[in-house]
């Protein structure tokens, strides 16, 4: 009764009920209401601060200032603030314009956005933007990959086959480097992943069954085999009809140093080649493309290649 009773005397104020008909549409600063209502600023503040003692009203920093609305309501409809709000939207005689001036006063708000929007439109993607980076992409893009058994070929440490573990129903992780899968075991059992089996074994002749794959992946592994063709046709064997087969590797460059620095057998790749080496082991639907380029030298570019096994 109490709560009722103090309702009923804080919204005793036709403008204290304006206030509450507002917030009940929308979140408004003191700066927004003052602008629909025009009131002063001390006025607004006062009836806020009743409000928001009445429990009728809450606030949530923003910035600098702070967004006011309605309290949460209570679980059951049809509460008395609800039908007195009910019968102040149709008997306020400002109430129209009030809500009137409240749309204008957000499409300002959506204004000010997109104008934000529209000032860097062309060159976005090379602004930082808080929360936009390649692995947030990269994390929900893997949420959209369907359950499957991969073959991570080249896995190194595992530091991608460890993203894949995610979504993958099971992932095989081969590498030629003994010290290699064992770094990736201890970080697989440290991170709790279960679903990812280390093999060692060359990617050449790869330590898994015929047609026992679903997805393929080289990355930036087939540059170190000694027959990148004979690589190919092994992934073609271990894929199950219907499969893909995935490649980032670099596109073809003439840093000669690579060979002795990162253990490069090969300079990377042109599209042709690569897409004439899969297209020779078996696969279709073939596309490939330069999908980044460094700006660092020796500007190294990455060249990613997809194929299908046909089902």
């Amino acid at each position: 009764m109490a709560s009722i009773l103090k309702i009923l005397r804080v919204a005793a104020d036709p403008n204290r009920l304006r206030i509450l008909l507002l917030l009940k549409g929308e979140e408004l600063s003191v700066a927004e209401l003052q602008e629909i209502l025009v009131m002063g600023q001390s006025t607004i503040s006062t009836h806020l601060s009743q409000l928001k003692q009445a429990g009728l009203v809450e606030d949530r920093r923003t910035g600098k200032s702070s967004l006011y609305r309605l309290s949460a309501p209570t679980p059951a409809g049809g509460s008395p603030l609800e039908q007195i709000l009910d019968a102040a939207s149709r008997e306020i005689p400002e109430a129209a314009a009030d809500f009137a001036a409240m749309r204008r006063v957000v499409k300002k708000r959506q204004d000010k956005m997109r104008t934000f929007f529209d000032s860097v439109a062309g060159r976005l993607g090379k602004n930082y933007v808080p929360g936009k980076s390649w692995k947030s992409l990269a994390e929900t893009l893997l949420r959209l990959m369907p359950p499957m058994v991969i073959a991570d070929l080249g896995a190194g440490e595992g530091a991608f086959a460890l993203l894949l573990a995610q979504r993958a129903k099971k992932i095989i992780a081969v590498d030629t480097s003994a010290k290699m899968i064992e770094v990736g075991r201890d970080q697989a059992v440290r991170n709790g992943v279960k679903n990812i089996e280390f093999r060692l074994g060359d990617i050449e002749d790869l330590p898994i069954a015929d047609l026992e794959v679903d997805l393929v992946f080289f990355s930036q592994s087939l540059h170190h085999a000694l027959h990148p063709e004979r690589a190919l046709e092994e992934a073609h064997r271990v894929l199950a009809p219907g499969g893909r087969i995935v490649i980032l590797d670099l596109a073809r460059h003439r840093f000669e140093e690579a060979r002795e620095i990162y253990a490069d057998e090969w300079l990377g790749f042109s599209e042709a080649e690569l897409e004439a080496m899969l297209q020779k082991a078996g696969f279709t639907s073939l596309t490939s493309s330069v999908v980044d380029k460094e700006q660092e030298a020796p500007q190294f570019q990455t060249l990613l290649a997809v194929g299908d096994k046909p089902s």
